[in-house]
């Protein structure tokens, strides 16, 4: 019996020793008993004498191996794969956007007239002839638009009249006639309605006639003019 823990003693030892435990002054032996020299005092059996406060979290390897928690190697980081750029996900050049540029009809007309005023001149000269200048290649349409004072016929005629005057002074100022296009929109574009304005819907009614201001003007859209991008 004795011969039989000897060789179970001395084989515990071996093991010990081939699984590379550290020393004893290198680990926290406070829940077991130790000598005067700190080393840990087993029994017969190679069993490791426990003090009466120690608990599974104060288990180490040499004498409660079962408890211990092996320490996992850090995991290798995988680098994410490379997002291959799409066709779809490529922003697309914005497209440029031409502003129109809208005149009311009183600063080139005189109240229901189609010849341009000599004020009104320079208007289209300041605003309109002087970008078609710097951009020789552009194309203009002209477009016409009255109010609702008056029959349909005589609003359609009279926004053609005005888109027509309009053509005639940019061909005057050296704007091929070709390059021009003019459409007459007469009452069907309006911008305010005025129906709370009382009262006929004439030229004697005053209130009416200044309310419908913004829906008398001309409108004149250059393709190739100064962009402003989205």
């Amino acid at each position: 019996m004795k011969n039989l823990q000897t060789i179970s003693t001395a084989f515990g030892m071996a093991f010990l020793t081939w699984a590379g435990i550290v020393t004893a002054d290198e680990v926290t032996k406070e829940g077991y008993a130790i000598d005067s020299n700190r080393n840990l005092i087993k029994n017969s059996y190679n069993e490791c004498l426990k003090a009466g406060h120690w608990t599974p979290a104060m288990a180490i390897f040499e004498c409660d191996p079962g408890l211990v928690k092996k320490e996992e190697p850090p995991k290798a980081e995988i680098a994410p794969p490379p997002v291959e750029s799409s066709p779809s996900l490529v922003a697309a050049p914005e497209e440029p956007v031409f502003v129109p540029i809208t005149l009311q009809a009183e600063k080139l007309f005189d109240f229901n007239q189609s010849v341009i005023r000599p004020d009104g001149q320079k208007v289209l000269a300041g605003e309109v002839v002087s970008k078609l200048r710097t951009i020789p290649e552009s194309e203009v349409i002209v477009t016409g638009h009255a109010d609702r004072i008056g029959s349909d016929a005589y609003n359609m005629g009279l926004s053609q009249r005005r888109a027509d005057a309009v053509k005639a002074y940019l061909v005057e100022q050296g704007i091929e006639s070709h390059r021009i296009q003019t459409v007459a929109k007469g009452e069907t574009d309006p911008v305010v309605s005025c129906k709370n304005v009382k009262g006929e819907s004439s030229s004697r009614n005053r209130v009416l006639v200044e309310c419908l201001r913004p829906n008398r003007r001309v409108v004149v859209e250059v393709k190739g003019q100064e962009q402003v991008h989205k």
